[in-house]
C-alpha cells in the first residue's frame, strides 16, 4: 500500500529530494542548482512511499498571497508510472491545501503533463515557455468550486 506523508524532517526532505534528484536532474537533464532552490527551506514537502517504506513519489507547496498555493516539484520515479501515484500525491496536496484554507492553487506543468493536470481540474493560464530548457503551462485550480 502506497502512503502520502508530509515530511519535515531533515530524513524525510532527503527522501523528497532522493526522488526529484533521480527524476529531474538524472533523467531530464535539469541543473541540479535549479532543481534543489532557495524555496525548499521553506517549502511543505510530500513523499510517497512504497510498501516497504521506500520513497517513489514527491512534490512540494508553498504558500503564497492572496489564500493561493503553488505546487511544484511533483515526481514519480519511473519504474512506479501508470498505478495513479501522481494522482494520489495530487489529492494529498489539495486536501492539506483546503485544511489550511487556501483558495486557488498554481502550478507549472510540463506541457506533456498538462492532460493529466486537466483530469484534475486544473487549467490552462499561460501559452507555452520554457522553464530548464522544458516547455511549460501555467495553470490553476480553485478550490472554491469543489
Amino acid at each position: 500500500m502506497m502512503t502520502v506523508k508530509i515530511v519535515s524532517d531533515a530524513e524525510g526532505r532527503e527522501d523528497a529530494f532522493t526522488v526529484r534528484k533521480k527524476v529531474f536532474v538524472e533523467e531530464q537533464g535539469v541543473p541540479l542548482h535549479l532543481e534543489i532552490d532557495e524555496y525548499d527551506q521553506d517549502a511543505t514537502h510530500f513523499v510517497v512511499y512504497d510498501e516497504k517504506n521506500h520513497p517513489i513519489g514527491a512534490g512540494r507547496m508553498r504558500g503564497l498571497v492572496n489564500a493561493h498555493g503553488k505546487i511544484e516539484r511533483i515526481c514519480i520515479l519511473e519504474e512506479h508510472r501508470g498505478k495513479h501515484i501522481g494522482k494520489l500525491i495530487m489529492n494529498t496536496l489539495e486536501e492539506h491545501a483546503r485544511k489550511n484554507s487556501m483558495k486557488k492553487l498554481l502550478l507549472n506543468a510540463q506541457s506533456y503533463a498538462v492532460p493529466f493536470y486537466e483530469k484534475l481540474g486544473y487549467v490552462v493560464t499561460s501559452p507555452e515557455f520554457m522553464d530548464a530548457d522544458i516547455p511549460h503551462r501555467a495553470m490553476e485550480k480553485n478550490l472554491l468550486d469543489k
